[in-house]
This record gives C-alpha cells, structure tokens and sequence, in this order.
C-alpha cells in the first residue's frame, strides 16, 4: 500500500493516477473523502499532516509515503510512520532546498523537511523539480480578460516540468528500491522564458497572447498582494537576485523513466481546455 499525501494537488493526483494503472494498491490522502474524484479502487482517507496524530488509520499497513514539505512537526510524522511498518519516503522538495538557506522562508522550509526526512532512518528519494509548466494556469484571470499577460521576472529563464513527470518519478521511487537515498534534480526538456510558455499557449489556444514584462518593483507589490512578506522576500531573492538557478536542465526524468520529459508544448496541448 502506497500513501498519496496531497493526493488532489497538481503532483500527488497524477501519482494516484500513475500508481492505480500500475496496479499499486493506492490509499489517497484528502480533505473530505465524500468530495475526492479519485481513480476506482483508490481508497480516500483523511487527516491533517500538521497534526500527525489525525494520521494512525491512514499511515495503517503502509509500505511507502508520497511526501509533501513544509509541515509542522515533519520528525513527529515520520516516527509515527516507522512505527507503523512504512519502509519508504518519497519527499516532494525543491531547488531552493540545496541552498540551504534558512534565511529564505522556501529554501528553509524544503531544506528542514530533507533534514527531516535523513533522519528519519527511513529509506528516503527526494524530488527536486523545478518549477511547474501548470503553474502557468496563474494566468487564467488574465486569459479571461483580454489577450495581453503581465509577466513577473520576465527575463528569468525556467525548466518547467510537467507534473505528471514528476509523478512518474515518484512512482518509480516508491516501487523500486534502486532510487532509495538519491536526489533527483527534474527539469523540463527546455529552458523558457514566461514569453515563451504565452507563445506557446497563443499557439495552442489560438489566440493572439502578448507578454507584458513587469519590473521588479511591479513585481513585488503584485506578490506582495496575494502573499506573506517573508514569501514575496524569498521570491525576489530567487529571481531578481538570482539566487536560485531553474533554468539548468537535467536528464534525470528520461534516466528514471526511460522517455524524455514532456515539452511544454505537449503539455499546453493536453490541457488547452483548461485555459477556455
């Protein structure tokens, strides 16, 4: 049995997803187990991962755990989950966490959970991917509206992934044990600007999209808008400071998978409804 922790996030529902065709005994971890769409045979379960006493029945008869970073008290998790028989972590981490910087609420957050997870004695993968090609759905508000998006950080260049990428590493590392105490930097196959990915999307929509790049400053009062200082701070630090690199790309998915990563361009396609 295979845990899915954020089993109706972008990642975590493609796992379930992935796992449930290979014919993985799959149990979802959701909000409310009434409301989840999940594939059939997925068994819904609840519970807080903040509160990891919420998670006995969950974590009951478990060989392996998809893992999210940035919980509350992730050492406390993770012994309830070696007390109760689980073998293996797959950690949903980040870039931002090689850096190490504690200073920085992202790169902390990711770098205490890894720290977390080392400790834990259990067998442990970490997952790094960059940032995610269906971020891009950001723009929907905008698409809504008319044909020109404001862009922030308009000259950084990302390798974006497809989620569902990142879920069938995930899927490996959890299934074989070949990947056991490994760090898996993912990438996309390209290395894009935001007015690239709009390029793309105008192409796949069929309609006329131009990128308006935002300064810095325009940038900052938009986050700082939708989001807690210390996270508008990390992400200037990333970006504008260039702190954290996305645009280096990786063979890690092809190595684990045995397929190249999915363009974006492939992905745009597979989900132009979503941008309608």
């Amino acid at each position: 049995m295979i845990l899915v922790a954020g089993a109706t996030g972008n990642v975590g529902a493609e796992l379930v997803r992935t796992l449930s065709k290979q014919g993985q005994p799959v149990r979802a971890l959701v909000r409310d187990a009434a409301k989840a769409a999940l594939p059939s045979g997925v068994e819904a379960v609840t519970g807080d991962l903040n509160r990891p006493e919420t998670l006995s029945g969950a974590l009951d008869g478990v060989h392996g755990v998809f893992l999210l970073s940035g919980y509350n008290d992730l050492p406390d998790l993770l012994k309830r989950a070696k007390n109760a028989g689980v073998q293996r972590v797959a950690l949903l981490s980040g870039g931002s966490a090689a850096l190490q910087d504690l200073d920085n609420a992202v790169s902390r957050y990711m770098t205490l959970s890894e720290r977390a997870v080392r400790a834990s004695e259990l067998a442990w993968t970490f997952l790094r991917p960059r940032s995610f090609m269906s971020n891009s759905l950001r723009w929907l508000p905008q698409l809504a509206v008319g044909d020109v998006i404001r862009v922030q950080f308009p000259d950084v260049r990302v390798g974006a992934i497809d989620p569902a990428d990142i879920a069938a590493v995930a899927a490996t590392a959890l299934t074989d044990g070949g990947l056991d105490g490994q760090v898996l930097e993912l990438t996309g196959p390209q290395a894009l600007l935001p007015a690239d990915q709009i390029a793309v999307l105008a192409a796949a929509l069929d309609r006329p999209l131009v990128a308006h790049g935002l300064s810095n400053e325009e940038t900052k009062a938009e986050l700082t808008a939708t989001m807690p200082r210390e996270y508008v701070d990390a992400f200037l630090d990333f970006f504008a400071d260039g702190t954290l690199d996305e645009a280096t790309l990786y063979p890690t998915v092809e190595q684990v998978i045995g397929r190249p990563p999915r363009t974006f361009e492939q992905w745009a396609t597979a989900h132009a409804d979503a941008f309608k």
